[in-house]
């Protein structure tokens, strides 16, 4: 029996009877991360790191049943032992380290390996089986260093407010957001935050992690004070009556999808910024190698092709379907993955 298996629930540990991000409710959920597609409402107990706690419970409810560990910490569960290593992809992300008898196995969750300077950076995991996401699995997906990326936000950010615009960015609440505040130049102008995001930020600023100033979009604010600013929002917000009292603006999308033409197409936007939390080709295969497995199980991303070339390399893989999403251009608020 394998020490992980993939249900129709969830990563499945049998021995100990725990799941890990679950996408169906069960007794037991250990959670990598607080995006809504690995931390799901209806778990009679959650297991997360300490940083992702005050996140969840805001998500799914006050009262739920939740408890934390510090990366390096360990957990013990009829026998088997469950361990955080920081995944770098938002913060508190965590990959969970599980062994039982000398067999070792890690649920990455999502992750990255650049350091963004907010996310504890990812720490590879020695192990016998890893589990990992392709969401970028294709060479083409090769991330420029992010000091490059946001030196372009920020040329484009001054250029607009040369012109007395607004410039519209995109990031998802949880990551992306913080990611973009914290990143670009907060001495060109004000940073203005759509609510879904300084709710966030006021949660993580009351766990003690600072942030740049961020003011709240509140409609008793004079239009006038948007002239030039910063405006960050989900991307669920482009389209709608909020954005138009921004006018004159320029939109921007932060993502990984921006390194493919097609997507910024779509969505009608003045600027594509080539932005991700997830691994580009290049992480994937460095991550993977750094663990020593003997095996890696793919899951969610560009899953036939990635698993393809890990079998060219050597490296015995398997595919396994999940209800995890990645990072997903065409989101909505409540299904925030980036």
């Amino acid at each position: 029996m394998a020490l992980l298996q993939f249900t129709e629930k969830g990563i499945f540990c049998e021995i100990a009877n725990v799941y890990i991000d679950p996408w169906k409710p069960v007794d037991y959920a250990i959670i990598t991360h607080a995006h809504a597609d690995h931390s799901r409402w209806g778990n009679k107990f959650y297991l997360s790191h300490h940083l992702s706690k005050p996140i969840i419970r805001h998500r799914l409810g006050s009262d739920i049943q939740i408890e934390s560990m510090e990366y390096g910490e360990h957990k013990t569960i009829n026998g088997v032992d469950f361990s955080f290593y920081p995944a770098g992809h938002i913060i508190g992300s965590a990959q969970v380290r599980v062994a039982y008898k000398g067999e070792v196995w890690v649920a990455s969750g999502d992750y990255k390996l650049e350091d963004d300077g907010f996310s504890t950076p990812f720490e590879p995991v020695r192990c016998n089986t890893f589990i990992t996401e392709c969401t970028f699995g294709l060479p083409v997906f090769k991330w420029q260093d992010q000091k490059e990326v946001f030196e372009e936000i920020n040329i484009w950010w001054r250029k607009n407010k040369a012109e007395d615009k607004v410039t519209i960015l995109t990031g998802y609440s949880l990551g992306k957001a913080q990611r973009l505040i914290q990143g670009i130049d907060p001495s060109i102008g004000r940073v203005f935050t759509h609510g879904a995001i300084e709710k966030t930020n006021e949660i993580i600023r009351d766990m003690g992690v600072e942030l740049n100033e961020t003011t709240y979009v509140r409609p008793e604010i004079n239009k006038n004070e948007y002239k030039g600013a910063l405006v960050i929002a989900p991307p669920s917000a482009l389209g709608t009556s909020w954005q138009k009292k921004f006018q004159p603006f320029e939109v921007g999308i932060a993502s990984g999808w921006m390194k493919m033409r097609g997507p910024r197409r779509r969505r009608s936007v003045d600027r594509g910024f080539v932005l991700s939390d997830h691994a580009d080709w290049e992480g994937l295969n460095t991550a993977i190698k750094a663990t020593e497995c003997e095996k890696v199980i793919v899951t969610h991303g560009y899953t036939n092709i990635f698993s393809k070339w890990l079998n060219d390399q050597g490296i015995a893989t398997q595919i396994e379907a999940t209800e995890f999403e990645g990072e997903v251009l065409e989101e909505t608020e409540n299904s925030d993955a980036t």
